[in-house]
């Protein structure tokens, strides 16, 4: 455990590089300044790290004292394509922003790779450090395991240990997780309407496209309310609808995209089923065809329920029961560290980094332009990824 001055010293070297990063925010899978701060920020550690070739990734491995199996834990680094309203000294102005805390996952990072460095001979086994990009819609971590993390330590890893910060919901500093599915899965839908256009002056010998499309945005969500259980409730929601080009014209074709957000297989086949239903039968009203699709996205983000448990525990006995809260449901956002968890039983953990003095129950949430983290959490989330990592080499088999 690192000494007073030692945490203070850590905290202030992550509360620069979080701010380098949240000043400078990429997107997608190339992020070529972020990974060299991150680089550097590794230098003269006794790692053996990996770029990535098609991506900007870095696998960093760190060899303990004793032999033995390994533990990975995950950082992302990528931003979203969103013009930051925070007003803060440091903020982007790129025309990204660090929206959804992924700056403090990676300084995080960086901080449980310099205390577990420094505690090298004592671990009894190794620890990956994925530090991933592209989160943010790009696949990134599938691509990262196309790409060999998972056996970057010689030996696929006993566990997997993830933190995401949150700027509301949840208490400034407090940690949550829960067995089971901690995030939803979700699926990309898109429909295509198509009608014949024509002029606006007369309708009638048209077939118009877009009264149907605004039928379908108002149908879609009583649909889920009639088929999914309310015990297992759904989300399905239109984000962007695109048709027209002036006020006079009749559109031949508008389209919807949206997104289909669920944590139980069957709801989610039942819930696809329905979304083709309406759209084609709201069409046929309407003198229209529909084409909608459903493009298979992330897969349920679930905690193993004995690593869910063991991460409560060890936050717990090193911050204090205070500082953890069991969490009663799941979340409807998505999470690729979900290809992960598919092959590695383990546990995300979240992690409350609204200001202090704001209230979570109405502070702007993550990928909010106006969403403020509060980075006084860095090293409290540091030293929960490198005690998770040590514990778990440490630690039996857990059922």
């Amino acid at each position: 455990m690192p000494t007073s001055p030692e945490r203070h010293a850590l905290q202030q070297d992550l509360v620069r590089l979080r701010r380098e990063i949240h000043a400078d925010p990429e997107i997608g899978l190339r992020l070529p300044r972020t990974r060299r701060r991150v680089l550097d920020a590794l230098a003269g550690l006794p790692l053996e790290i990996t770029v990535g070739r098609e991506l900007d990734s870095i696998t960093a491995v760190l060899r303990g004292g004793r032999s033995g199996r390994a533990v990975l834990l995950r950082g992302d680094m990528d931003a979203l394509p969103l013009t930051e309203r925070t007003g803060l000294d440091f903020a982007a102005r790129n025309g990204a922003m660090h929206a959804c805390g992924h700056d403090l996952h990676t300084a995080m990072l960086v901080g449980a790779a310099r205390i577990l460095c420094a505690r090298r001979e004592e671990l009894a086994g190794d620890v990956i450090f994925m530090f991933q990009p592209g989160e943010e819609g790009a696949d990134g971590a599938a691509k990262m395991i196309e790409a060999g993390v998972l056996s970057a330590a010689g030996s696929k890893p006993v566990a997997a240990y993830a933190i995401h910060v949150m700027s509301a919901r949840f208490p400034h500093g407090v940690f949550t997780t829960r067995r089971g599915p901690l995030m939803a899965g979700a699926d990309l839908l898109t429909v295509t309407v198509r009608g014949t256009g024509g002029h606006g002056s007369a309708p009638h010998l048209a077939h118009d496209p877009i009264p149907a499309a605004a039928a379908m945005v108002g149908a879609l969500p009583g649909m889920v309310s009639r088929t999914a259980d309310p015990a297992d409730m759904a989300v399905l929601t239109i984000g962007a609808i695109h048709a027209g080009s002036a006020g006079n014209i009749l559109a031949a074709r508008a389209e919807l995209h949206g997104t289909l957000r669920w944590h139980h297989a069957p709801t989610r086949d039942a819930l696809r089923k329905g979304f083709e239903r309406v759209c084609h039968s709201i069409a046929d009203a309407h003198g229209v065809t529909a084409d909608p699709q459903v493009t298979e996205y992330l897969d349920v983000t679930a905690n193993d329920p004995g690593e869910a448990d063991f991460a409560a525990t060890v936050i717990a006995e090193l911050h204090g029961p205070h500082r953890y809260l069991g969490l009663a449901g799941p979340l409807y956002t998505g999470e690729d560290f979900c290809r992960v968890l598919d092959r590695v039983p383990g546990a995300m953990v979240l992690l409350g980094a609204c200001p202090p003095d704001a209230d979570p129950a109405h502070a702007f949430d993550n990928h909010s332009p106006y969403a403020v983290f509060d980075d006084a959490v860095l090293t409290d989330g540091a030293l929960v990824y490198a005690e998770l990592a040590a514990r778990r080499l440490a630690a039996p088999d857990i059922a």
